[in-house]
């Protein structure tokens, strides 16, 4: 199997795994306790309140439409794994509809923390796949081609017309509680596409920039890389060391700043993800001059 056809192979195994962690938040959590936490997940959610809709099946409805007026409008550009998440997904909930599996809590805060934390699970792993289930994203984009708002606001805009309609048809509290699964979905995916770590990163700008790069490599065992930099009001140009670190190293590399050069300047920032030696692959060590 060629490498391209493993990458193929993996974004479909995210794809049909993040649109059943969708679509299993959604029957067994959101569903049930009513919290449209936007999107057309959401809106079927109030329109099954209002009119007895099956959620499945207007999902299902809605994506085919919304798919075949996005590519009129918009292009091909969403492809084969967009139409596949768009109806697999709806498929995934008709099932759950025609065996009447039962909630899996009907205790709406706990429906909110759980059911945001597997929708963001699910679309995390889908958009890591390149992909995506349609819907409300479709409407977004459109409304931006033509009213030229920014996108994310467009979205925000969408799902928080929904979240205020089921305020208003349900109650201002599952309302809140709908907000609360909103976030913890936003957060689930960052969560899913950067990965959980503790790693930090570090710019130190020094004169004693060799003194640090030798302790540095000799006492945590890592590298340093030079960036140029120039002070905005001196103009003086010097260069400043970006290093990455493990949480458990941080303290050490402040000690060793502090030790060697009291008035350096040392920023520490959160690195979401780092791929490389030392941290995503093993090291290998060569002789360096």
């Amino acid at each position: 199997m060629t490498s391209t056809r493993q990458e193929v192979v993996r974004d479909y195994v995210y794809l049909l795994l993040g649109s059943v962690f969708v679509a299993s938040a959604f029957s067994l959590f959101l569903a049930p306790n009513q919290l449209a936490s936007g999107g057309v997940s959401g809106l079927s959610i109030v329109l099954n309140d209002l009119f007895g809709i099956s959620p499945g099946l207007f999902q299902l409805i809605a994506n085919i439409v919304l798919l075949a007026i996005g590519w009129m409008i918009l292009g091909m550009g969403f492809g084969v794994k967009s139409l596949v998440g768009s109806i697999f997904l709806p498929v995934v909930i008709l099932v759950y509809e025609r065996f009447e599996v039962p909630a899996a809590t009907m205790n709406p805060m706990l429906a909110a923390i759980f059911g945001g934390a597997g929708v963001g699970i699910g679309l995390g792993l889908i958009f890591k796949a390149r992909a995506s289930t349609g819907g409300m994203d479709l409407i977004a984009q459109i409304l931006h081609r033509f009213t030229k708002i920014p996108l994310h606001f467009c979205i925000a805009l969408l799902d928080g017309t929904i979240v205020i309609s089921a305020a208003i048809i349900f109650s201002l509290e599952i309302g809140l509680y709908a907000l609360v699964a909103l976030f913890i979905t936003i957060k689930m995916i960052d969560v899913v596409q950067l990965g959980i770590t503790n790693d930090k990163l570090a710019y130190i700008i020094s004169d004693q920039r060799e003194a640090l790069v030798k302790e540095i490599f000799q006492t945590l065992d890592r590298g340093a890389t030079e960036i140029e930099a120039a002070g905005a009001f001196t103009r003086t140009r010097k260069p400043m060391l970006m290093v990455v670190v493990r949480q458990g190293e941080i303290t050490t590399l402040k000690e060793i700043v502090k030790h060697i050069d009291p008035t350096a300047f040392l920023v520490v920032s959160e690195a979401h993800e780092v791929l490389g030696l030392g941290f995503s692959d093993d090291k290998r060590y060569r002789n360096v001059p």
